[in-house]
């Protein structure tokens, strides 16, 4: 079958302006398949390439080398059969939930009142059903998660590439993000790239698990089948015993570079 996204061979060097002599390779010679409805998470240690790699299937940086295909096709400019989820706040502060879930409806020329009906459906499916009034200071932090997912999967992306969404939120709701993630991913199927620091998460979430090494010249070292049943509740599925046999097998994989990393942070 012909994967969703297929990255290959993707370098990306960067040259200081001030002395061109100067580079830095953030990614060498990487790979990274993610097939029809797969669910795959990406980790490594922190400043290791992550939202390079990310950005790249976005189309929103261009490649030193290697090519970026979306269902077979090669990518060019802004990959629009993808969402992308950030980890920082993205939602306009002047706009209402309602207003900010529907905004991409309203950039494609769809009518208010059919935005409009679409933008308040999802908020129902993130369960945030009369809270289309609302504006993002009067939401809490998953609050505004939910709006973020509403108005991502409102426009029926077919690859979802998301950088720590959920990084910044405290890990009650972080695990009910998660399990809304997963509901949400179940019903629709979407293929998904997502990055994450945190192993725990990475396996909770995923069909696969890819380990970056530490940086420059970041490529993965290990690529892990995560063969635990669906459908799934992060917070239970973290005690069972294959979970803790996947946890220890992928660390143990993830630990030397970890240390890398936060080696060359300290220098």
């Amino acid at each position: 079958m012909i994967p969703a996204l297929a990255l290959e061979n993707i370098t990306c060097t960067f040259i200081s302006r001030d002395d061109r002599s100067q580079r830095y390779t953030a990614l060498r010679d990487t790979t990274l398949v993610a097939a029809e409805g797969e669910f795959v998470c990406v980790v490594g240690p922190t400043g290791c390439g992550k939202s390079t790699l990310l950005n790249v299937a976005a189309g929103l940086l261009q490649p030193s080398s290697g090519s970026v295909k979306v269902a077979g096709e090669p990518l060019t400019g802004v990959n629009r059969r993808a969402g992308y989820l950030f980890q920082s706040e993205a939602l306009m502060p002047w706009r209402s939930a309602l207003d900010n879930v529907i905004v991409g409806l309203e950039f494609r020329g769809v009518a208010r009142a059919e935005a409009a009906e679409r933008g308040n459906d999802w908020l129902k499916r993130v369960g945030l059903s009369g809270f289309g009034d609302r504006y993002p200071h009067q939401l809490s932090g998953g609050m505004r998660k939910r709006v973020s997912l509403a108005q991502t999967f409102i426009l029926n992306p077919q690859i979802l590439l998301m950088d720590e969404p959920f990084s910044a939120l405290d890990v009650q709701t972080r695990q009910l993000m998660e399990n809304e993630l997963l509901e949400l991913w179940s019903a629709e199927r979407k293929s998904v790239v997502f990055i994450t620091h945190d192993l725990e998460e990475a396996i909770a979430l995923s069909d696969r698990v890819v380990v970056l090494s530490a940086g420059p010249d970041t490529h993965p070292i290990g690529e892990y089948k995560i063969n635990l049943e669906r459908p799934r509740d992060v917070s239970e599925i973290r005690l069972t015993s294959r979970f803790m046999e996947l946890h220890a097998q992928i660390w143990h994989t993830m630990k030397e570079e970890v240390l890398k990393g936060y080696v060359q942070q300290q220098r």
